[in-house]
């Protein structure tokens, strides 16, 4: 049964209902975007006839997208087998309690890079049992902890570190809206302060998105002398946003030793490496250039200009094998580069009805190919990159090829003249979004297609897409492969550094935009926009999905216009009223009806 829900007290009903039922959850997120509508399908093809548990408002945004996209057929097999909670009137007849085996599926964990050709990682009640305990005991969890999270619980920290986990310890636990947290950053740690929490987690855009809206004023509010562990974990973590959270909280009573680094994965049910508990953050340099697989790595001093900087992530938690391969598979010793494989009774037997991706990444002795890279040192593992391509931005990870199919779909790009890559600037939390196009033109005209480029992404996708780069030449291996890594390290070398400052005067210059607000209404909402969109002067005629409004920024937005202009707007409208002056007029047209 799919899971599409928005409310964590829907969400934990029927995740158990389901569970003591015998029924195998797929939890997914119903998101904002096309591209989460069109994952629900993706994902509904690949577990072949699977229920649906969902409410009428959500089914009627899948809707809308079916009618769009010529999947109202699938959508009319589906509605057949949902199950509609605003339906629900009568809850006293008691069900069926299952009794699973160990090696019976609990539930599929669809990752959020899972888009185009969907993987469900297959979680039995023995691999989630053997990881819990390793979680406890690796954290030293007992029934005086009291955890807090608002990480969404379609992902498994949320899931499994902050729910399952918690409940099989008899903790306490309190949850979050995740959009709570994205609209009110400062609410996290003042509940948390209420609740004398002493778990919390984050990944390092939630201690970032924290921090830009802390300010001193704030602390004296803030007791947060309970908190011994805090998670950071799910996406590739800086030292200095630790460091930062760490120096900014410690007059709250925040204890430096509670920052805890820890490396997971689904594929593990969630946690494969933990430091010692009140050890902190340690970190390791080392030379970039000797970060090749098979390679022993040189440690070299802090201010190196070589040098790069890694968190040490710990050593494997209860249950839980881990080594450092090489290409051909074979064991690595400490400090060399390899790729990162793990396996135990906390680990996946495969991917739900998917053979050959299962035979892609676990080998006949059991081991499973994470796609990360990394190194053991003394200190514990450090992870290094993903063997593949997979960009990170604000937590989630996106896969090129499928940003690059929006691109070919939605700009009738050809097959093959794009690419899409990400990069992590020094000292960033999230990596920069380059899209690299085939284009031999003047370059006064590519900017229509930098502007197509980067409205499609962010309204499909719900990402900024940081630079638009043409290119005359598109690096491939002899089988065709895109080589988007080079792209990347001649962006990050300056090659491209002229072409981008021409780029950017001739989008100032670029159709005059009407700056000045025609009524109270449009100038509020400039007002609103202004606040969270800098990357140029803002026009009311202006696309905000041009200009590099992410999904965290829309939110933001959302959340000071519903406050002028109560039950208005959803969010969703941005999309139809993409301008201040378009959305200003519909806007205006809803509060006459209302007033009428």
């Amino acid at each position: 049964m799919i899971l599409l829900v928005e409310r964590n007290n829907q969400f934990i009903d029927t995740f158990w209902a389901c569970v003591m039922g015998g029924i195998i959850v797929v939890p997914l997120a119903p998101g904002i975007t096309d591209e989460h509508r069109s994952k629900l399908f993706r994902v509904a093809r690949r577990l072949r006839q699977p229920y649906l548990c969902t409410d009428r408002r959500i089914f009627a945004r899948l809707a809308a997208f079916a009618a769009d996209h010529a999947l109202s057929d699938e959508l009319e097999r589906l509605k057949r087998a949902t199950v509609f909670l605003d339906d629900l009137d009568d809850i006293s007849r008691p069900g069926n309690l299952h009794t699973p085996s160990g090696d019976d599926i609990a539930f599929v964990q669809f990752s959020s890079g899972s888009t185009s050709a969907p993987k469900g990682v297959a979680l039995t009640h023995r691999n989630l049992l053997t990881n819990i305990a390793g979680i406890a005991h690796g954290a030293d969890i007992s029934e005086a902890d009291l955890g807090l999270s608002w990480m969404p619980l379609t992902h498994d920290m949320g899931l499994i570190g902050f729910h399952l986990t918690l409940m099989l310890m008899n903790c306490s636990h309190h949850l979050m809206a995740t959009s709570a947290f994205v609209r009110h950053p400062q609410l996290w740690l003042l509940e948390a302060s209420k609740k004398r929490a002493s778990l919390l987690c984050s990944p390092n855009f939630g201690y970032r998105h924290f921090l830009k809206t802390f300010n001193d004023s704030k602390a004296a509010a803030l007791d947060l002398s309970s908190v011994r562990i805090l998670f950071n974990g799910a996406e590739p973590i800086s030292i200095e946003v630790c460091r930062e959270f760490l120096t900014t909280l410690a007059p709250c009573g925040l204890k430096a030793s509670a920052m805890f680094p820890v490396y997971g994965l689904a594929e593990a049910s969630l946690a494969v490496t933990f430091p010692a508990p009140g050890a902190g953050c340690s970190t390791v340099t080392v030379n970039r250039g000797t970060l090749g697989v098979g390679k022993a790595v040189e440690s070299v001093s802090a201010g190196d200009p070589r040098g790069v900087t890694f968190v040490l992530l710990g050593s494997p938690v209860r249950g839980c094998e881990m080594r450092i391969a090489s290409d051909a598979h074979a064991g690595l010793p400490n400090n060399t580069v390899g790729h990162v494989q793990i396996r135990g009774e906390n680990v996946t037997g495969g991917y739900y009805q998917d053979l050959p991706a299962t035979q892609a990444v676990v080998g006949e002795d059991g081991w499973l190919d994470t796609g990360d890279l990394g190194f053991c040192s003394d200190g514990g593992l450090a992870i290094t990159g993903r063997f593949k391509d997979i960009i990170f931005v604000s937590g989630q990870n996106y896969y090129p090829r499928d940003l690059e199919e929006v691109l070919e779909k939605q700009i009738g790009m050809d097959l093959g003249k794009i690419a899409v890559y990400g990069v992590r600037p020094h000292n960033a939390t999230t990596d920069e979004v380059l899209a690299f196009i085939l284009y031999r033109g003047e370059l006064s005209d590519f900017i229509a297609t930098v502007k197509n480029v980067k409205r499609h992404i962010n309204e499909r996708i719900g990402i900024v897409v940081n630079h638009v780069i043409p290119i005359t030449h598109m690096p491939k291996t002899t089988s065709g492969k895109i080589q988007r890594y080079l792209l990347g390290a001649a962006y990050q070398n300056g090659q491209f550094a002229d072409v981008l400052a021409k780029l950017h005067d001739l989008e100032l210059d670029d159709n005059p935009t009407v700056f000045d607000a025609r009524n109270e209404i449009e100038k509020n909402l400039k007002g609103i926009c202004e606040v969270f969109i800098k990357s140029k002067p803002l026009g009311v005629t202006d696309n905000i999905f041009e200009l590099g409004t992410s999904s965290l920024t829309l939110a933001q937005i959302y959340e000071r216009i519903e406050a002028i202009y109560p039950g208005q707007l959803e969010i969703t409208d941005f999309f139809d009223y993409p301008t201040i002056s378009e959305l200003a007029r519909y806007l205006e047209t809803r509060l006459k009806l209302s007033h009428a």
